[in-house]
């Protein structure tokens, strides 16, 4: 049975986040007072009492590591602290590359099963195929390792060698392989041409390299199908964790001519920053759909609030995660970093959608097929769905109801499985007609000023 899918290419990937980083000499903290020292007095107390004193010698790091740790969590979840080994993990997931074979791997069966090389790496020119199940890596059993434990040994540093042994199906002996590891541009975007004249984008997450795949994609559409044979594009974000704030901000502006994107605010007034789109569509004014659900996070929902809010696009499927907080990367040197939640996003009509989520203008469930729910042993109508207020500790939003935010992130393999998308191309062909479909922009476009003019009052 297949229990966990990751997109990993040999690598991991971020959890949901909208994310900022800062140089180490920003961001330096206000002196604490006198009370506060006579606290910290007591954990160094606490601290030499569990060094001399617990049955037995714990290592001194891993205390300090988890006190720090202790701290963070206890202000939500998305705060934390990053050792120096997790700092630089992170600093590649942003950058989305990194030293490895390039692949898009799974678990099955204690096994690593291949889900799809990448054209032109490593694992491609060496023949790797999609369904290989790698048994060995340098000689090391499989069996036995995580998924993350396995990615981990086959990424290292460009150059060096790394052995898989396969089990392919249709061999009669397990095939061994050599390969060599080179630098691998994590694919954050996927495309293709549906039912012949609809443009199909997929952003898996938001790091340095999604809107450049996302302006190479509307381009290959456009060569493939000709911009007057387009219906139009859909945009899926379904089961996006988010990334970085800055890509979804280049992201929802290569749909939108003007207006404001994203607003961020702090702890204090001055800390408000807003961001607006640049002239220009590079969709040229195309009708555009963007299908979310409950795996659409933070970033992505940056994207989908503000296509939503300026009327640019028709929301697909079922409301999103609600996870509408901004974490800033701390440098600490060579003590790792600080994952710090510094403000709140809105989107351009003022609203939060902290522990709510975003709605879609069109409701279209996916549900789980019997089979899997058979397997999760989901009873009646439990759909396993989950949002940013079923989190522990989360902060509370503003517009938050016991109503919670978050739905199933549920996405079939197969096209043909996918009612979310179906519906989105017979809308763009013309099969389907809905009220929501294409937007009203004049309606939208005076709701945004009207609210822009009383933030701004309010400012």
């Amino acid at each position: 049975m297949i229990r966990k899918l990751s997109i990993l290419f040999a690598g991991v990937l971020m959890g949901a986040t909208a994310m900022t980083v800062v140089s180490q000499s920003q961001g330096v903290a206000n002196a604490a007072g006198s009370d506060t020292y006579r606290q910290l007095a007591i954990f160094g107390d606490v601290f030499e009492r569990v060094r001399a004193q617990y049955v037995t010698k714990p290592d001194d790091q891993q205390l300090v590591e988890s006190a720090i740790n202790g701290m963070l969590t206890s202000l939500d979840p998305h705060s934390s602290y990053m050792n120096a080994k997790e700092a630089a993990e992170m600093r590649t997931e942003t950058r989305g590359q990194f030293g490895g074979l390039g692949i898009e791997v799974t678990m099955q069966d204690d096994l690593v099963k291949v889900v799809s090389p990448f054209e032109g790496t490593p694992a491609d020119k060496a023949g790797v195929l999609a369904g290989d199940l790698i048994a060995e890596i340098n000689g090391e059993q499989v069996r036995g390792l995580t998924l993350g434990q396995a990615v981990d040994k086959m990424k290292g540093d460009i150059g060096t060698t790394v052995t898989l042994t396969i089990i392919r199906q249709g061999a009669t002996k397990p095939i061994r392989l050599t390969l060599t590891r080179a630098e691998i541009k994590v694919p954050s975007v996927r495309h293709s041409v549906e039912a012949g004249d609809v443009g199909y984008i997929k952003l898996l997450k938001f790091n340095e390299q999604t809107t450049v795949g996302l302006e190479d994609a509307i381009a290959d559409i456009k060569q493939k199908v000709g911009e007057k044979n387009l219906k139009g594009y859909i945009l899926d974000l379904r089961r996006n964790p988010g990334g970085l704030l800055d890509e979804a901000v280049s992201v929802s502006d290569a749909f939108l001519k003007k207006g404001e994107i994203v607003s961020t605010r702090g702890r204090n007034p001055d800390e408000t920053r807003r961001y607006n789109a640049r002239p220009g569509d590079d969709i040229d004014g195309k009708p555009l759909i963007v299908l979310i659900n409950g795996g659409s996070a933070s970033a992505s929902e940056i994207v989908a609030g503000a296509l939503q809010d300026q009327r640019r696009a028709t929301l697909i499927g079922t409301r999103s995660f609600g996870k509408g907080s901004v974490q800033t990367i701390i440098p600490l040197g060579q003590n790792g970093a600080l994952r710090l939640t510094t403000a709140l996003y809105y989107t351009p009509s003022g609203k939060s959608i902290q522990g709510t989520g975003i709605n879609p203008d069109i409701t279209v469930a996916q549900p789980l097929p019997k089979e899997i729910r058979e397997q999760m042993g989901l009873d009646g109508e439990d759909e396993l769905s989950r949002g940013e207020s079923s989190l522990r500790g989360h902060i509370q939003g503003k517009n938050e109801t016991s109503e919670g935010s978050g739905s199933l992130d549920y996405v079939p393999p197969e096209t043909k499985d996918d009612i979310q998308l179906n519906y989105a191309i017979d809308l763009l062909n013309g099969k389907k007609q809905n009220a929501m479909f294409p937007p009203k922009q004049e309606a939208s476009a005076k709701a945004v000023t009207d609210t822009e003019a009383s933030n701004n009052a309010k400012n």
